[in-house]
């Protein structure tokens, strides 16, 4: 019996996901979360195998709670569910943490198959993903400049693309406006653009933001 947590802030979702789970006899819920501390504590009470964890959930910048969750429950697998497109997330959650990354898109039978891998201690990406990494690692493709951003620059510069000020990603981040400042800096020169403004479109125009 696998045994899953499901971490997502839509309940319509988190119902969607309990209804694939228990309708297959290998597979039960051990709990579910809204957000991120949520997620946390309920890990500690119930014991479970695997998370499925959504991309967009409150709680702090997703990359360093993906992190958190390994550290405090290095036994437990993560399959990371998201509405955002592979290139944006997968590799870094890959990176931080997770055995596997799956965009919402997908039927209930890709999802049970991910589950399934992960839990037997696989990787699960999509063939394109693989693809990807595969020239990456070969030097046959060309990185876009966001993917050249660390992690922490990569969470600055959405929010960025967001339109969200200094003082609001500092808050959000709980790191002070200096530190954002400095961010900033650094993302207009690894990204060779030199305004909030061609953040934005560049943000927009390669779907990082919302």
């Amino acid at each position: 019996m696998i045994r899953i947590f499901i971490a997502d802030d839509h309940p319509i979702v988190r119902q969607g996901l309990r209804r694939i789970v228990e309708a297959d006899p290998g597979l039960a819920i051990s709990g579910e979360a809204g957000d991120a501390d949520e997620l946390l504590a309920g890990l500690d009470r119930a014991v479970t195998d695997l998370v499925l964890l959504d991309v967009s959930m409150p709680g702090g910048p997703f990359l360093e709670n993906l992190q958190r969750l390994r550290a405090k429950h290095p036994t437990v697998r993560v399959l990371v569910l998201s509405v955002h497109p592979e290139d944006q997330w997968a590799v870094r959650a890959l990176r931080a943490g997770a055995s596997g990354y799956l965009t919402k898109d997908h039927s209930p039978d890709q999802l049970l198959e991910a589950i399934r891998r992960v839990y037997r201690g696989g990787k699960y990406v999509s063939p394109t993903l693989a693809e990807h990494l595969a020239k990456q690692l070969d030097g046959d493709v060309q990185r876009a400049p966001h993917e050249l951003l660390s992690d922490r620059e990569f969470e600055v510069m959405r929010r960025l693309g967001s339109g969200l000020t200094v003082s609001q990603i500092a808050t959000e981040l709980a790191i002070s406006a200096k530190t954002v400042s400095t961010y900033r800096t650094r993302i207009l020169e690894k990204m060779a653009v030199e305004t909030n403004a061609e953040l934005v479109r560049y943000a927009a125009r390669y779907g990082l933001i919302g």
